[in-house]
């Protein structure tokens, strides 16, 4: 798409389909489709929902959603996976502009309109903003500072800001049809970090992905430790897969959990070799080795005391487990990833081979 020297007439703007995967999300999905109808953009639009098989009331919720509006559409999404009600929803959809919409997020009224000028003006393929995580519960108020900040999840411009210009991956995205169907549309087969994979495509393939501060949408985070410790471990999990198969610039960044999570571990024996040779008499430097443990619960008592004091002190307190838990279950995660055990094809590796 070239460079357009004015923007278009409300008359000529392009029309957008909205694309929204959704399995046991009952809690959320109102709120999140509430927000698509809400937005301020006056060209023509439609709501395409894949629903997967879920338990908790979701698929009768987005079916009333549905006979509320004729302009959203429920398809079935018997695979259940996020890439897959992606791609399901996106090929039910006609419309020149697909946005991205999660469960989980509310989009701000002027999302659409910011997002497609800025589409007209750069020429980008995707464009994306920052993921504003708020929570309701003291728990989620914990989760979502730890993710708005550089020790949680290590300071990337869609988590904290920056300034706008092409990027390596955003959040969510709003898409030109035509280069998301060139690129292929999300690979089915990945089933955590789908879109940073789609947006390293898109670059290959000689297009931009445009990050811009003005797109920010709010995101209500996982609301138990359980569903939190399982989301960033699958996370982890495959973003080490991805790095290993798909090496970029900014591939050592996602290298700093797993070495504090081995350098942790590695401490800790060492450590209790070290205190059970001191306890029989034999006195040994190993012991030493608790520094490394001791360092890491400093530093989380550092961020808690700074980052987490932002919040109630009930929040406060969850900060002192969501940081750990964030970090050992990405960590191990991407170990495992990393040493090929996600579980993956070995036809993702020979085609992340044959892309690069």
């Amino acid at each position: 798409m070239s460079e357009h020297t004015s923007a278009p007439s409300e008359t000529t703007l392009p029309g957008v389909s909205y694309v929204m995967p959704v399995l046991n999300d009952v809690t959320h999905v109102r709120a999140a489709v509430d927000s698509l109808l809400a937005q301020d953009y006056a060209g023509p639009f439609e709501v395409a929902i894949a629903v997967g098989p879920s338990i908790d009331g979701t698929n009768e919720l987005v079916a009333a959603l549905s006979a509320e509006d004729s302009r959203i559409r429920v398809i079935d999404n018997p695979v259940g996976s996020t890439p897959a009600g992606l791609n399901i929803a996106i090929r039910a959809t006609t419309l020149p502009i697909v946005v991205r919409v999660d469960a989980h997020s509310v989009l701000p009224p002027n999302y659409t309109s910011v997002a497609v000028e800025t589409i007209l003006r750069t020429g980008a393929a995707n464009v994306g903003g920052i993921m504003d995580a708020r929570g309701t519960t003291p728990f989620e108020q914990a989760v979502a500072r730890a993710y708005g900040s550089r020790v949680g999840l290590g300071g990337s411009p869609h988590h904290v800001g920056g300034t706008q210009g092409p990027a390596e991956t955003v959040y969510l995205g709003v898409f030109r049809r035509d280069a998301l169907e060139t690129a292929g549309l999300f690979d089915e087969r990945i089933k955590r970090g789908q879109d940073w994979e789609l947006n390293h495509r898109l670059a290959r393939g000689g297009e931009t992905v445009w990050f811009t501060p003005e797109l920010r949408v709010v995101y209500r985070p996982r609301p138990s430790l359980n569903r939190l410790t399982r989301q960033f471990f699958s996370t982890g999990l495959w973003r080490g897969e991805l790095s290993r198969t798909f090496p970029s610039r900014g591939i050592l960044r996602y290298f700093a959990p797993p070495l504090m999570v081995l350098a942790v571990s590695i401490g800790i024996i060492l450590g209790l070799i070290g205190t059970i040779e001191a306890l029989a008499g034999m006195p040994n430097p190993l012991v030493w080795g608790w520094i490394l443990p001791a360092g890491y619960l400093a530093l989380v008592l550092l961020a808690t005391l700074t980052v987490g004091s932002k919040d109630s002190p009930r929040a406060m307190g969850w900060f002192l487990i969501v940081i750990p838990c964030i970090h050992f279950c990405w960590g191990i995660g991407f170990i495992l990833g990393y040493l090929s055990l996600a579980g993956s094809t070995s036809a993702l590796k020979n085609e992340g081979k044959n892309r690069r």
